[in-house]
């Protein structure tokens, strides 16, 4: 047996006692890729254990996520803070193995890849960001953003649509620096793929303006021959590795079984015979650590950027201490004076805009001191406002001849799901704020990645105009009922539906600032009306729910309301005889963080009798009005006709709000 083929058996052996202990996992793809990982992090892979978080270091993905033990186990052996225990503790509560790879879990972990085809869409982000931090930073001589972003997939991968939006992308985009590995064993959990699977892969990676190249993935020297001709092409590579799933165990190696099953007791120790591998369960040879160990190497790789960076830091002071403020996510020290400014400036014009063009009014505000800022459509940027006065095309009308990486918006086409994963990658590399947009109705296409960057807890911002019925005569199909409260009960997602322009720029300043999770714009198409608000009172919009109209005493009723329907209760409460207090709630997620104090001087509990106005699905809202209490919302699909008519149709007036403040009062 040769020393590579016993490094590679390492990551067998770890692997099948590890999903052993619970009886649980797949062991199938960490057995079937371990000769192209030890090939890859032996001899091409940049990165410091020591320091996972090393900015230049290069990226690793495992996007067969399902496939975490090759992942946790190159990391152990290569000196990353994972211990033989924390191995041990495979998919137990609170480990840091948890049974897919968990970005924040386990160090040296680049993203969270659970659902199929978003690492390799991730992934284009990661090699993205890195052109584009390239071209901002780099100088003659000074290359202080320079590396790779490494991708492991499967068949499973390649069959989620999102994989088309992302590999065409990344080709028209000539990212160069992304090279995956393609897992080609055949099987998948239902068994052989030929029976669903036909697509000649190679060619459709041609067809996108990829360097393609085929090689048995249990040959080092193939590999490796391979991820050199790769890194020499200058468009993104995909090496087609032919391999066995569970390659090694004599009995279930090429079967559907080995996938995603255990492989049993009776199993591993006819492993450990066949491969051979005459060690005891989490027993690694010191030689095979030796092998495997990039602690020095790593260390050296830092200093000699370290090194790099001191000179570049020397020559161009001002652009290494962005470089730095950038990298580190911090926001320019300037940023909350400026944008106190621009809410004040916006306040003071009292314009009343729909809030899609509001939206690009804090974007012209904003973007002059956030050079990070890289924003973009799915398709829609005269619709979405979203290319503002500060934009510049990466990719425009006439091909990729004209890529202009120094650009800061991106035309994603109509992928609204890839661009949001893309997104999503660009925060996680670091350097830059991602936003993107679509109408609201595409948040469903986008939904998974929306909700895995709430999980990561990663500043993307999402932007989604055209955010009700108000749509008018595209109808139902494009009007959105219910996707604005389903937006709200992912966790660690902040959604903000602003009423005016002076919510808008609050609600994209908390955006910014938030770097802990992602953010939800939802903005309308019509017009909206300004609303008059104090000092005091402009401060409390960044609480997420306040007092925009007050009476004196203890009121009789409070109206709840957000987005396009604020103006209804505010005209419905001068309206009324009753004394009305209204609350804005541009934000319900941002609203429930505040103190029990600040909650209660909002909505006294004392005053059970309530209302509250949304043209969307209800059901939310119920939270806060009670038993006592009524909302006004949408119960049904929307309908095809101009938006008046559609409010008047389904309820959601003036005089709707009126008789409701009459009846619970």
């Amino acid at each position: 047996m040769s020393n590579r083929a016993k490094l590679a058996n390492a990551i067998r052996a770890l692997t099948m006692d590890a999903i052993q202990i619970p009886n649980s996992g797949h062991p199938g793809a960490p057995m079937a890729m371990a000769d192209i990982a030890e090939v890859l992090f032996n001899d091409f892979m940049k990165h410091n254990p020591s320091n996972p978080n090393w900015v230049d270091r290069d990226r690793f993905i495992m996007s067969n996520g399902h496939g975490s033990m090759l992942p946790y186990s190159v990391l152990h052996l290569t000196g990353y803070d994972l211990s033989i225990d924390d191995l041990k503790s495979f998919r137990k509560l609170h480990s840091k193995t948890p049974g897919h790879p968990e970005y924040g879990y386990t160090p040296g972990i680049e993203t969270t890849t659970g659902p199929l085809g978003q690492g390799i869409t991730n992934a284009v982000g990661f090699a993205l960001a890195e052109k584009i931090m390239a071209k901002q930073f780099n100088k003659k001589g000074h290359k202080i953003v320079n590396h790779n972003t490494w991708v492991f997939l499967g068949d499973g991968c390649l069959m989620e649509g999102i994989s088309q939006e992302a590999i065409s992308l990344a080709g028209s985009f000539k990212l160069k620096k992304l090279i995956c590995f393609y897992d080609d064993n055949n099987i998948s959990i239902d068994g052989n793929v030929d029976g669903w699977f036909g697509d000649d892969t190679p060619k459709r990676f041609k067809a996108c303006n990829w360097h393609v190249q085929s090689v048995d993935g249990h040959d080092p020297k193939a590999i490796k021959k391979a991820i050199k001709k790769a890194k020499k092409s200058k468009k993104p590579s995909l090496i087609c590795c032919k391999t066995i799933i569970g390659k090694g165990a004599p009995n279930k190696e090429g079967g559907h079984h080995v996938h995603g099953e255990a492989l049993g007791e009776e199993e591993i120790a006819a492993t450990r015979k066949h491969l051979p591998w005459p060690y005891e369960p989490f027993e690694i040879p010191d030689d095979v650590y030796e092998g495997w160990d990039a602690k020095e190497a790593g260390k050296a790789a830092e200093e000699k950027w370290n090194k790099k960076f001191a000179a570049y830091e020397k020559e161009f002071p001002e652009e290494a201490a962005e470089f730095k403020r950038r990298m580190a996510g911090e926001l320019p020290a300037n940023f909350e004076e400026h944008a106190q400014k621009l809410i004040a400036e916006t306040n003071e014009k009292a314009e009343s805009p729909a809030t899609r063009v509001a939206s690009k009014g804090a974007l012209n505000g904003f973007a002059p001191i956030l050079p990070e800022f890289l924003g973009g459509s799915a398709d829609l940027s005269p619709s979405n406002n979203t290319f503002n006065d500060m934009s510049v095309r990466i990719n425009d009308d006439h091909g990729s001849k004209t890529m202009n990486f120094a650009g800061n918006y991106i035309s994603y086409g109509v992928r609204e799901f890839g661009m949001s994963a893309i997104m999503n990658g660009v925060a996680l590399h670091g350097g830059l704020i991602p936003y993107g947009a679509t109408f609201l109705m595409f948040s469903e296409y986008a939904r998974n990645a929306l909700r895995m960057a709430a999980l990561m807890k990663i500043r993307s911002i999402f932007v989604f105009t055209h955010d009700s019925i108000g749509l008018g005569e595209d109808g139902p199909t494009h009007q959105c009922v219910e996707q604005i409260p389903t937006l709200r009960m992912i966790p660690n997602m902040a959604v903000w539906r602003p009423c005016d322009t002076v919510e808008t720029v609050v609600a994209w300043k908390d955006a910014i600032e938030n770097d802990k999770r992602p953010t939800t714009l939802v903005f309308s198409r019509q017009n909206l009306p300004f609303q008059k608000r104090d000092d005091a009172t402009i401060a409390n919009i960044a609480k997420g729910g306040y007092i925009l109209r007050d009476t004196d005493g203890t009121p009789d009723v409070i109206v709840i309301a957000t987005g396009s329907e604020v103006h209804l209760a505010m005209e419905a409460a001068e309206a009324s005889d009753k004394k009305v207090r209204v609350v804005s709630m541009p934000s319900v997620e941002v609203f429930e963080q505040q103190d029990d104090d600040y909650k209660e001087s909002v909505l006294p509990a004392a005053v059970t009798a309530r209302v509250a106005v949304e043209a969307a699905i209800m059901d939310g809202w119920w939270k806060y009005v009670g038993t006592n209490g009524k909302v006004i919302g949408m119960t049904t699909f929307g309908e095809s006709a101009p938006a008046p008519e559609l409010f008047k149709h389904f309820g959601i007036t003036t005089e709707a709000v009126t008789n409701a403040i009459n009846e619970v009062a």
